[in-house]
């Protein structure tokens, strides 16, 4: 589990609070809401390259499992990737 800490300034504090009841709410709920659709993406994703491959013979039915074992990259490593990529 990882644990995020966000500094707004008074002005950002006071503009947020004009739009919502609760920016800790709305923070949470925005990242929360985020990480869902990232793993329902690399969920489809990881179904199909199983589901393709003749030597896979279960899918874990468990969500969280299957993003857990997913070979993937983080967007971080794709950019620096792309930038190692660019002519100099």
């Amino acid at each position: 589990m990882a644990t995020y800490n966000i500094e707004l300034n008074d002005a950002e504090t006071k503009a947020m609070e004009h739009v919502v009841v609760s920016v800790q709410e709305w923070a949470e709920n925005a990242l929360t809401n985020r990480a869902r659709q990232a793993m329902d993406d690399i969920y489809s994703a990881e179904v199909a390259r199983m589901t393709a491959d003749p030597e896979i013979t279960s899918i874990p039915a468990d969500k969280e499992t299957v993003v857990l074992a997913a070979d993937i990259q983080s967007a971080a490593e794709r950019n620096a990737e792309a930038e190692a990529a660019l002519p100099e």
